[in-house]
């Protein structure tokens, strides 16, 4: 137990005096996660408008199908992009593997379902309120995706925010393409898992730590954004 407390205290110390090598992983780990949460919801948000306006014979095994894929083993993304992108792979005359690029492809193809969604049940809603008025506006299907879009901008952006949690949280996919080099694609939870290997308690806790407070803050975010509190929805 005195071991627990002394690393607890040393990685508080660690967090406070801002140690250069997690200051380091902290923001390699915020630029890879916001990189993907960007390019996910550049491809994920017209996804879920497009679904919620357009009827067509694959509407519903479409979104059956992100929704399986909600679920996707990450490991299993890992090792797909790892195949893609190794050097006997299609694209490994690219040269991404184990570098950060390639661990924002695996980020981008886990929260793409999830943002999707979201942000479909969200606009879905949105789309039975808006339905008569912008049909009878003689609306475009690309100005009504646009109208939802924007309508929908905060439980949107409340699907940004799982997005970013489930990601910044990945550590099979990331430690499988990334390799977990240092000073190139360690990150927060791949540091975790090597630092407590090594038995260095002090630096995985002042990590864990950091991932935790990047949870907490992303969770209040969702229900101040969402104003569960006002609606009395908490």
């Amino acid at each position: 137990m005195s071991d627990l407390w002394e690393g607890i205290g040393q990685a508080l110390w660690l967090l406070v005096t801002l140690d250069a090598d997690l200051v380091e992983i902290t923001l390699r780990s915020l630029r890879v996660t916001l990189t993907a949460l960007v390019i996910a919801c550049a491809i994920a948000l017209p996804i879920g408008a497009f679904l919620a306006v357009r009827r067509f014979r694959a509407r519903r095994f479409t979104i059956a199908l992100l929704n399986a894929l909600m679920g996707l083993p990450p490991v299993v993304v890992g090792l797909i992009v790892y195949v893609l992108l190794s050097r006997s792979g299609p694209f490994g005359v690219m040269g991404l593997i184990f570098t950060p690029t390639a661990m924002i492809i695996a980020q981008v193809v886990i929260i793409v379902p999830l943002i999707s969604s979201i942000a479909h049940q969200a606009l879905r809603e949105l789309w039975s309120d808006y339905h008569d008025l912008l049909i009878s506006l003689n609306t475009t299907q690309r100005q009504r995706m646009a109208a939802l879009l924007w309508d929908g901008r905060r439980a949107l952006l409340t699907a940004a925010l799982a997005g970013f949690g489930r990601a910044i949280g990945e550590v099979g996919a990331i430690m499988i393409v990334g390799g977990n080099i240092d000073h190139h694609t360690r990150v927060l939870t791949t540091a975790i898992a090597l630092e407590t290997g090594k038995g260095d308690f002090a630096m995985a806790l002042g990590l864990g730590f950091v991932l935790i407070l990047l949870a907490i803050a992303v969770n209040l975010a969702i229900h101040i954004i969402g104003r569960t509190e006002q609606e009395g929805r908490w």
